[in-house]
Parts: structure tokens; C-alpha cells; sequence
């Protein structure tokens, strides 16, 4: 069988997809591992792969162990309540938040919301602005001057101003929530929201002149012609544009919680930095690491969804 035949079978082509990725991967950690002997800072030699899963490890025990501890103080809480309950069964119970140190698995779980936050937000500001500029030409010509002026602005020119408005407007006595996580949301937000705006206009501005004479000749009403032409035809635009929204999120976010101290990934790595333990460049490691998975889940999720919702079942492909 000719060599382009068998790639093409199913099980050498799994055999394929997988053997690259592995040697690509074994690889880089070789790479990884002779480097990092090579390399001392002040805080000692940088950490080779089997000491970073080491300090992995590490902060697996410490989550373990923190969640242990929260279990037992809401116990003890428990049986003092019970107690008390007791001797009065009038008797007001309060019950008290555990205020342990978030671990590393809270930190990436923070992110994660705060990333969410921000993105969902810029997204449903982003795609129907994108919508009228793409069907209005005035409205292109209006908002144009404004996306490519902000668009190359930097998260961290964002950060100081988000920062000194949220802590001027959000002013209440039991917030719901921390001034950090909404400094970092709203900073994400207005860095998710120029792909996705730009890519939907284009979208909805490159609609094959076809389906629009056919929403003329049937005298479709404006909401009846975005919903069954519009939308329709530039999914895949608006989820270009939502892709790269969510991979710059996931950037600015870093560098939004380390500045506005979000106890998420980002103040983790900053933390660590300040520590200067033995053990800090390990750790900075493991985050850097983790980081990166995560944005490629966070990709392919997008990628999935594309194709869950769009005509275009090729794009997970790319």
C-alpha cells in the first residue's frame, strides 16, 4: 500500500496525530531539562521538569490539606451549634465563613470566573455593535476612528484608570463583589472587545449578495433578516473574532491580577516572585505551565462550539 494510502486509514492517522505531538513535546522537555542545568539565578538553578512536578505535587498537598482543615472548622462549627442548640433552643446561630488562604486550585478557578466574566460581557457588547456597523455603512464610518484608536491600547494603561473609577463608583457596605475581581473583569472586558467587534463587522459586511436579495424579494423585517441571514452567514467571523477575544483575555488577565491583586493566577505568580523561596521558581513554573494548558482548552472549548453552532464543520480542523 502506497505511503499517502495508509496515512490516510483511520488508525494511522490517529497513530499520526498522536506520535508528532509526543516527539514534539519529549523534545521540548529534553530541551527544557539540559537548559534549566545550565542556569542559575539568584534564587538558585531554574527547575528542570521533574522538579517543577515535584513542586505540582506539592501544591496538591497543600490544597488537600487546606480543604481538610475548612472541613473540620465547619464541623467543629457545627457540633458547637448543635451544643448550643442544646442548653437553648431559642438560642441565635451564626455561622462563620472559613477564611483560609486560597490555595493554588482556588487561584486558577478565580481566574477562570473573572476571565468568563469579562469576556461575556465584551462579547454581548461587541457582537451586536459589530451587527449594525456591518449592515450600516454610517455606523462603520462612526465607530471605525474609535475601535482603531483603542484597539492597540495596552491592559496596563487600562488598569490604573478601571482602578480609580471602580474604586470611586463601586462604593458599598457589603459588596457582592471585591473591588480586584471587578477591576480585573472590566479590564478584560474592554481588551475582549475589539476582535470580536472588527470580525463580526467583517462578517456581516461579506454576506453573499445573493442571501440578501433573497431577504429583499421575501420583505423581511430588520430582526426576521439578522436572525435568518445575518447570524447565520457570519458565525464563523464572530467566532474568529470571540476566539481571539478570549485568548487576549486570558493574557490581560495575568497581568490585570497581578497589578490589581485578584487572588487569581496572576497574583499566585506575583507572590511567589515576592516570596523568593527555594521554592518560588518551581512554582512560578507550574503557573506559567498551567496557564498555557488552559488557554489551549479555552481555544479548543471555542473551536468545539464553532462547529456545534456554525455550517462551517471544518474550522475545528485548523
Amino acid at each position: 500500500m502506497p505511503l499517502t494510502a495508509l496515512k490516510n486509514t483511520r488508525p494511522a492517522a490517529i497513530l499520526h496525530s498522536l506520535f508528532v505531538p509526543f516527539i514534539a513535546i519529549l523534545f521540548s522537555l529534553t530541551i527544557w531539562d539540559f537548559s534549566a542545568s545550565q542556569i542559575k539565578t539568584s534564587l538558585g538553578q531554574i527547575p528542570g521538569p521533574v522538579a517543577v512536578w515535584g513542586q505540582f505535587k506539592g501544591l496538591v498537598t497543600e490544597h488537600n490539606n487546606e480543604r481538610e482543615k475548612e472541613a473540620a472548622f465547619y464541623q467543629r462549627q457545627a457540633e458547637r451549634n448543635a451544643k448550643k442548640l442544646e442548653r437553648d433552643p431559642n438560642a441565635k446561630i451564626k455561622i462563620r465563613q472559613y477564611t483560609g488562604k486560597p490555595t493554588f486550585f482556588d487561584q486558577i478557578f478565580t481566574s477562570l470566573g473573572t476571565v468568563f466574566v469579562g469576556f461575556i460581557i465584551g462579547s454581548l457588547i461587541a457582537i451586536p455593535l459589530g451587527i449594525v456597523s456591518g449592515l450600516s455603512n454610517t455606523m462603520y464610518r462612526a465607530i471605525n476612528p474609535i475601535v482603531q484608536i483603542f484597539k492597540p491600547v495596552s491592559p496596563l494603561a487600562w488598569l490604573p484608570l478601571v482602578t480609580m473609577v471602580v474604586s470611586a463608583v463601586y462604593v458599598s457596605q457589603d459588596p457582592m463583589f471585591s473591588k480586584s475581581f471587578v477591576t480585573s473583569a472590566i479590564t478584560v472586558t474592554l481588551c475582549c472587545l475589539w476582535p470580536t467587534l472588527i470580525n463580526t463587522a467583517v462578517g456581516v459586511s461579506s454576506i453573499d449578495k445573493d442571501l440578501l436579495n433573497v431577504s429583499q424579494v421575501l420583505r423581511l423585517n430588520w430582526f426576521t433578516h439578522v436572525r435568518k441571514i445575518v447570524l447565520p452567514s457570519s458565525i464563523p467571523m464572530i467566532f474568529t473574532g470571540l476566539r481571539l477575544s478570549l485568548s487576549i483575555g486570558w493574557m490581560v488577565l495575568i497581568a490585570a491580577e497581578m497589578l490589581a491583586q485578584n487572588p487569581g493566577l496572576g497574583k499566585f505568580v506575583w507572590d511567589e516572585f515576592q516570596n523568593g523561596s527555594s521554592n518560588s521558581l518551581g512554582r512560578i513554573m507550574v503557573a506559567v505551565l498551567v496557564i498555557g494548558i488552559l488557554g489551549f482548552i479555552l481555544d479548543r472549548g471555542m473551536l468545539m462550539l464553532q462547529r456545534a453552532f456554525s455550517w462551517d464543520k471544518s474550522a475545528v480542523l485548523r
